[in-house]
């Protein structure tokens, strides 16, 4: 028997995220793994009149890539994904996995080198997405290895993952319509600031938000959805952030993570578990030491931790920040193969002060306008 909760997000992910009209070209990018949502976001694409080219991948394939690739070939980059990037109007991106850590044991110095290479199509994805000519959603596909890395059973990991994107209301558009306007007071509040301080258990972080655009993430971008966030001006950060949650990039966990700014750049990189590699990246290239994006977690159907950043960074009552690439309608310019989010929980305790005044508290916003935790 057929989900019904599949349908209705790939309904809301076509007409609501991406807006698809005939002749747009969407590209669906996916593993195979996630069948059953790849074949109702192709019809209902079709339905739209949309031209609809697909990129099914097979998981395996990474794995041999940094297991057999020479120096070459690592830093290749295909003319066709330039050419694709360079003419869709849509890119609908689902994430499927079979083995979470499937490159867990690669050296950091190949990843950092193949990420390096492919700092071109970044730009283009980067740039055609500012400029709104290129339109983009991500999403997760519930599977067994994401279930097993939050620690759920699978039935427990679709209810976690439907019901974070309000896929079990009666209306989902309606409801990501209300949290639009809820989080666009708080974009509007923070469009006005200069200065962000986030103070927590083991942090203390400035950041200029000064001249910066905030933008409202309100299900258009990755779904489910729920933050608003900037690109911080790039020599301002300074100051300590202790992440509460293991930061997890290519498979790889870094537990106890904690960075240490001066004059906009990382001067310090620590962590409990995963120390090297965290330095590795930090020091990919020339981009990857700064900031390119600080964000507020407004989504208060995500409470748990469950490895996986497109919810972690979402958990309502949290911040994340990201080291390396900027996004350019923010007004931050910062360029890098590196776009690493990593979370810090205010929940137990913490405060975001804006311009010297405190607008949360405990994860927790102080003006009822702002989000607040689910009705």
């Amino acid at each position: 028997m057929k989900d019904p909760r599949i349908e209705k997000l790939a309904r809301l992910l076509c007409r609501y995220s991406l807006n698809l009209k005939p002749r747009d070209v969407i590209a669906i990018t996916s593993d195979a793994l996630a069948a059953p949502l790849i074949r109702a976001c192709y019809r209902e694409a079709l339905r739209c009149g949309a031209f609809v080219t697909t990129d099914l991948r097979i998981e395996a394939l990474d794995e041999i890539f940094y297991a057999e690739a020479n120096a070459d070939q690592i830093k290749w980059v295909s003319p066709f994904a330039k050419y694709k990037l360079q003419k869709i109007d849509a890119s609908l991106g689902i994430w499927a996995d079979e083995n979470t850590k499937a490159l867990t044991n690669v050296d950091p110095k190949r990843l950092a080198a193949a990420s390096s290479a492919r700092k071109p199509l970044n730009k283009i994805y980067m740039q055609r997405s500012a400029s709104g000519a290129l339109r983009w959603v991500g999403t997760q596909w519930p599977c067994q290895a994401s279930a097993q890395d939050a620690e759920m059973s699978l039935e427990e990991y679709e209810d976690f993952v439907y019901g974070a994107g309000h896929l079990d209301d009666a209306d989902p558009v309606k409801t990501w319509k209300r949290i639009s306007k809820e989080q666009q007071a708080l974009t509007d509040f923070l469009n006005k600031a200069r200065e962000v301080r986030i103070v927590a258990d083991g942090t203390d972080l400035r950041y200029s938000c000064k001249g910066r655009k905030w933008i409202n993430c309100d299900g258009h971008y990755n779904f489910p959805d729920g933050e608003v966030f900037t690109g911080p001006v790039e020599s301002s950060v300074t100051g300590t952030i202790s992440f509460s949650f293991p930061a997890v990039h290519h498979g790889r966990e870094v537990e106890g993570a904690r960075l240490t700014f001066e004059s906009g750049k990382v001067v310090k990189a620590e962590a409990r578990k995963g120390e090297e590699f965290l330095k590795a990246m930090v020091a990919m290239d020339k981009g990857s030491c700064y900031l390119g994006e600080a964000a507020i977690g407004t989504n208060y159907n995500v409470k748990r931790y469950t490895k996986n950043t497109l919810f972690d960074e979402k958990i309502g009552g949290s911040i994340h920040v990201a080291l390396g690439a900027g996004y350019p309608e923010t007004g931050n310019h910062n360029q890098s193969g590196l776009h690493w989010d990593m979370v810090c929980d205010l929940r137990g305790g913490g405060e975001i002060i804006v311009d010297g005044e405190v607008i949360q508290r405990a994860g927790r916003f102080l003006n009822k306008k702002f989000p607040q935790p689910t009705r």
